[in-house]
């Protein structure tokens, strides 16, 4: 399957790609290679990024790059960082689009206890509230 973003993390100073970190963004599949003597290939699963950051420093800003963090539930790395990268806000904004649409095709669709406190606790009294 293609890439639908490939970019390469930058230097922060001009922006410049002279680094051995590369990122792909495929619809199913996130993967950071990394590495030129010893390389690291780390694959994390569309489904399992629960959530996405996007940080922009004023430097970051004048040379047009960002910094994507995915939170996931991935075992090996529950932190993916997108270092210096350029179209960091559309990067963001599709993995976060394809991250729900992949957990509701694997309907693993988690609600984490919307509404609900600790325990079930609905009315939030510290007592659980029956719902049957």
């Amino acid at each position: 399957m293609a890439d639908v973003f490939r970019e390469r993390k930058r230097w922060l100073f001009l922006g410049l790609p002279w680094t051995f970190t590369v990122y792909h963004v495929r619809e199913d599949m996130i993967t950071i290679d990394r590495g030129f003597f010893n390389k690291q290939e780390d694959d994390c699963y569309m489904y399992k990024v629960t959530d996405v950051r996007l940080n922009s420093s004023l430097m970051e800003r004048m040379f047009k790059l960002g910094t994507v963090t995915c939170f996931t539930g991935d075992v090996t790395d529950s932190n993916l960082v997108f270092k210096h990268i350029r179209n960091a806000k559309a990067i963001k904004d599709y993995i976060l689009e394809k991250a729900d649409s992949e957990r509701i095709k694997r309907r693993t669709v988690n609600m984490q206890g919307i509404g609900y406190g600790a325990n079930g606790d609905v009315d939030g009294d510290g007592i659980p509230d029956d719902l049957g």
